[in-house]
């Protein structure tokens, strides 16, 4: 496996990273069958593993960290924290108080005493940034962790958390985990982009954009139940169900899976460093490797282009984040006496 850049890290890592979220209670609970997948992986030559306190509530941490045993220090192991991990209301977010906290707790599951690359899991619009680098900066000199990401940032927020890091001669953000898949295509607009300004290396999330590009839901064939019932707005778009049927023709043309395909294009734009696999089974993860070494010519990643233009979403999207005024009326509307003075 050819390895890359992370950016200016210096770190090198595979162009498929391991992503553990379906390892736990959340898909697949067989813990020693869930160590064989990530075995299985490093030995196909991944050496680049991405998990979360959040994931099945720190099981999937819990599993990483026995597969590890022995094997640690060949590996660069990403985690991530600010999704809730209880009740208390402190449990969560991007606070000193809380990442501090979280951090440990992830070392002490995944029974390491250091992170390669410690991410913030998304946004927290509540908390000061200079706050939360203060505190990854300070977790850094104490040796816990050896980089600082972020995932799912607008590029506004990576612009911003670029700019008061140099300010305050804290410790910059050096990865970006967005989602980018070729039917959610909008980072190429403006956070790609930027991240190549910031020489920030990327480990893209949902390249299969959850499912969709596998070929198994298709238009106007039974799709699964347990997928089409949860978000049936996203499974049953048919904008998007049409670009699926335009794929999966020039997958066959191409001599290619649908899957192949998707992981190709995913890792093939220059700003992405690596793409997340998300395996539940042995299984998927060795029809995942089988096209490890799929490399897409101009012709076809041009006739991609023409089905999904660059830079573009195609139909509904599962937001990983949203800014706060589309979810909250309020922040997005005059109150009526600011109205009547204006």
């Amino acid at each position: 496996m050819n390895y890359r850049n992370l950016g200016k890290t210096g770190i090198k890592v595979s162009p498929y990273a391991l992503g553990t979220m379906m390892l736990g209670a959340a898909g697949n609970p067989d813990h020693d069958d869930a160590i064989r997948i990530i075995h299985r992986a490093l030995d196909a030559g991944i050496n680049f593993i991405d998990t979360a306190d959040f994931y099945s509530q720190g099981e999937s941490e819990q599993i990483v960290g026995k597969a590890l045993q022995g094997r640690r220090d060949k590996v660069v192991l990403t985690t991530k924290a600010h999704l809730p991990m209880g009740e208390d209301p402190n449990q969560q977010g991007n606070s000193r108080r809380w990442l501090t906290r979280a951090l440990d707790d992830s070392l002490h599951r995944l029974q390491t005493d250091y992170i390669d690359v410690y991410m913030v899991h998304r946004p927290s619009p509540e908390t000061d940034i200079e706050e939360t680098l203060s505190a990854l900066t300070d977790l850094m000199r104490a040796g816990k962790i050896r980089a600082i990401g972020s995932s799912t940032f607008p590029a506004s927020h990576i612009v911003e958390a670029q700019w008061v890091a140099e300010r305050r001669n804290l410790a910059r953000i050096r990865v970006e985990q967005p989602s980018y898949s070729i039917l959610n295509r909008s980072i190429e607009r403006e956070v790609l982009p930027v991240c190549e300004q910031f020489g920030m290396g990327t480990m893209v999330w949902s390249p299969l954009h959850m499912g969709m590009l596998t070929g198994r839901i298709r238009k106007n064939q039974p799709a699964d139940s347990k997928r089409a019932g949860r978000l049936p707005h996203f499974y049953g778009d048919e904008q998007k169900l049409d670009a699926v049927e335009l794929l999966v023709a020039l997958a066959q043309e191409a001599g290619l899976s649908l899957t192949h395909l998707a992981m190709a294009f995913a890792i093939a734009h220059p700003a992405v460093t690596a793409a997340n696999l998300g395996p539940r089974t042995q299984t998927q993860l060795e029809d995942l490797l089988a096209g490890a070494n799929v490399e897409l010519s101009d012709e076809l990643l041009d006739r991609i282009d023409a089905i999904v233009p660059p830079g573009s979403d195609v139909g509904p999207l599962h937001a990983p984040y949203q800014p706060p005024a589309l979810d909250n009326p309020r922040l997005r509307r005059r109150r009526a006496d600011e109205r009547s003075a204006a």
